[in-house]
């Protein structure tokens, strides 16, 4: 089974082909923000949290990615390297 470490790197190096970064996003004392924020050229601002292919995300985690919707943010789920394949064709 691939690991979420596995599809964090994938996410990692799909943001750099494109100019950008992913940043790991640690935010003490707000629990269940996302793990990364994607930045791309053009101002281009994503929310991803990562799990590998049999995980759940926490309500905590659900909340978070309603909110930043709700404030106008797009924020994603990805659960394998085939999401992060996904993500990068929703990209282009």
């Amino acid at each position: 089974m691939i690991l979420e470490k596995e599809i964090e790197q994938q996410l990692v190096r799909m943001a750099r082909r494109y100019g950008g970064c992913a940043l790991k996003w640690v935010c003490p004392g707000w629990a269940g923000v996302p793990d990364r924020i994607v930045l791309l050229p053009g101002g281009r601002i994503y929310f991803i949290e990562l799990k590998r292919p049999d995980g759940r995300a926490s309500e905590r985690q659900k909340w978070w990615a309603n909110k930043l919707r709700g404030l106008g943010f797009d924020c994603y789920f990805l659960l394998s390297v085939e999401d992060v394949q996904h993500f990068e064709e929703f990209l282009t």
